[in-house]
């Protein structure tokens, strides 16, 4: 049996419609269920499944109280539906139901562990009219997404794939609305199949997409290169934030100069305030696990990890300059050499001691 999930959050306009569609895609040809997980619109979307099971429509309504968002929306109905091939699509109709039986047919007749009805394969597309600004940024969210998986339309939102697929899915914890993300990560997708839909806009109801959304969808991509890459993806994003950390610094030092500080109680200051900003964000982000463990002890070992790699920093362009002839010659290139080796002391001793983590979420 097919389960088809469909999140809604104030999307009552499209429940008749969209289960019109569905039914004359389906019927009487597959055995199929429709499951709606609402997020308790309190929009008339209970009263129209109600309807609809009236009329002999194969519907249920699961209404979420203290839950927000789709995927963890689409996350509950997987795991309360009851067939053996799970579809996942909006409610809004931008994802064609009369697309169903050729994924369908694609996951039988290629043993898919995964069906995506994608807008960026050969034949698919979006409805004209997307402006300037929806195509920038569905073009950055799938570059975002593009070492993650080797789904081409790893943005859509309609996709199939069988339970036992799902089931093997491990540390399933999805935020924003990318379930699909989460899923071809997580889940042993080996046998990836993209068949070609046109996305259409939504005709009734406002658009969810937001400011937030957009923010829970970049926790999500941190989460999952946390989740595929580990430790290498820790050490890329706390680089970043050491580079943001220079930028701060010199801005600081500037600024304290102005203000008449003596130079090295300036440079001592700025240093200090650039340690700060950079524990601040690898605190909630880089190691976003720690999150929850007492400030002032996490942030006196991070401070001492960080004048303790500064030596190193130091001792390590120093010993080059001096042994080494050839580095006499490129300074800078000792002091690069000097500035690798302190960051990668800064990080492992961050993320074994400073930062370290709960036994229990290793």
């Amino acid at each position: 049996m097919l389960s088809i999930v469909v999140p809604t959050y104030r999307e009552g306009e499209n429940i008749l419609p969209l289960v019109r569609r569905i039914r004359a895609a389906l019927e009487p040809a597959v055995e199929y269920e429709i499951v709606f997980v609402d997020d308790n619109s309190r929009d008339g979307t209970d009263a129209r499944v109600r309807e609809l099971q009236g009329q002999g429509a194969p519907v249920r309504l699961i209404v979420r109280e203290s839950e927000r968002g789709l995927s963890s929306a689409v996350l509950r109905g997987f795991r309360e539906a009851r067939g053996d091939l799970l579809l996942c699509m909006d409610a809004d109709m931008s994802h064609p139901p009369e697309a169903i039986p050729t994924m369908l047919r694609a996951q039988a007749e290629q043993q898919a562990d995964l069906v995506v009805g994608s807008r960026y394969v050969a034949g698919g597309g979006v409805e004209k009219g997307w402006g300037l600004y929806r195509w920038a940024n569905s073009l950055v969210a799938l570059t975002l997404a593009r070492p993650l998986t080797k789904v081409r339309d790893n943005g859509a939102g309609f996709f199939l794939l069988p339970r036992r697929v799902f089931e093997q899915g491990r540390d399933l914890n999805p935020i924003g609305y990318k379930m699909l993300l989460e899923v071809s990560v997580k889940c042993p997708c080996r046998k990836v199949v993209e068949v070609p839909i046109q996305f259409a806009d939504r005709k009734f109801g406002q658009s969810k997409l937001n400011f937030r959304e957009q923010v829970l969808y970049l926790l999500h991509l941190k989460r999952l290169y946390d989740y595929k890459f580990g430790r290498a993806s820790r050490f890329v994003q706390f680089c970043a934030i050491g580079a943001s950390g220079v930028v701060v610094n010199l801005l600081a030092l500037a600024g304290l100069q102005k203000l008449g500080l003596s130079q090295n109680f300036a440079y001592a200051l700025a240093i200090w305030i650039a340690m700060t900003w950079n524990y601040v964000p690898n605190r909630f982000l880089t190691f976003d696990l720690t999150a929850h463990h007492p400030v002032l002890p996490q942030y006196f070992r991070f401070v001492l990890t960080c004048l303790v790699g500064a030596v190193v920093n130091w001792s390590v362009t120093v010993a080059l300059t001096q042994e080494v002839s050839w580095f006499g010659g490129h300074v800078y290139c000792a002091a690069l050499a000097g500035i690798a080796c302190g960051t990668i002391f800064n990080f492992l001793i961050s993320h074994a001691w400073a930062f370290k983590p709960d036994a229990a979420a290793k």
